[in-house]
């Protein structure tokens, strides 16, 4: 058995812990934002989240540490929130640590649909899909359908982003 083999069934447990973790606490998003600069003047950009009160920020550390990539913030500045979140924006270490780790340590529960359409929309990024205004569209419909329909999207249709 090689070192990598060894290390992940001695880490077997807490990766499966992680994965149950973010079952819970953690959401794969994609934001849509306003981007004059671009030809298609929109951008998606992809996140991924997990927050924890600050009482328990030391799990936070541990899920950043495990992947090697991210940064813990507060979740809300300048309010009384006390919770932080970990982050991971990253095009590159999304697709090569966050996404390969969740094929292998799959989510439980339905949030692992928002996660397979997560991965799809940064696997066709990747191969500079979003460039193109048909197959961009196509990501911010799956962008839309995206955990269960997220709060924020109330204030807009998707007809506001479609170009």
């Amino acid at each position: 058995m090689n070192a990598d083999n060894q290390q992940e069934r001695s880490n077997g447990g807490l990766y499966n812990y992680i994965a149950g973790f973010v079952d819970g606490e953690g959401s794969f998003h994609i934001a849509i934002q306003r981007r004059n600069s671009m030809r298609l003047k929109w951008q998606l950009i992809p996140e991924f989240r997990v927050s924890q009160h600050k009482d328990r920020i030391n799990m936070l550390r541990i899920i950043k540490k495990t992947f090697g990539c991210g940064i813990i913030k507060p979740n809300h500045r300048h309010t009384n929130d006390k919770n932080y979140v970990y982050v991971v924006r990253n095009r590159d270490d999304l697709y090569n640590k966050i996404i390969p780790f969740f094929e292998k340590f799959p989510l439980i529960s339905g949030k692992n649909n928002d996660f397979k359409k997560f991965a799809d929309i940064i696997r066709r990024m990747k191969n500079g899909e979003h460039l193109v205004k048909d197959e961009f569209e196509k990501m911010l419909k799956v962008a839309f359908s995206m955990n269960r329909k997220g709060k924020y999207r109330t204030k807009y249709n998707l007809d506001s982003f479609i170009i």
